[in-house]
């Protein structure tokens, strides 16, 4: 089977640029990605956004299965945000 970068949903891609952002700020770039854009982004700083973004949305969904739907992220469910501390390569 062939991959693909587009998102199984088309209507999610919106919701996953938002979230992709989101880490980004977290993450401290998210100016630089405004200004220069993804394309000038490091692979291990896209690969970061990446990771930490299906880490969020696997909290989402088993919240969502657990039936805490209004708990998101890692900030509810650890009290912490996510950054550069779950990071193999910060070490």
């Amino acid at each position: 089977m062939a991959r693909s970068n587009k998102p199984v949903n088309p209507y999610a891609e919106h919701a996953l640029d938002k979230k992709k952002f989101e880490v980004a700020s977290e993450l401290g770039i998210a100016e630089t990605v405004r200004s220069q854009g993804w394309a000038t982004m490091t692979s291990a700083d896209c690969g970061r956004v990446g990771g930490h973004m299906v880490r969020r949305m696997i909290q989402q969904y088993e919240s969502g299965l657990a039936g805490n739907a209004g708990t998101t992220g890692a900030s509810a469910t650890t009290g912490t945000t996510l950054t550069s501390q779950y990071d193999i390569n910060s070490r």
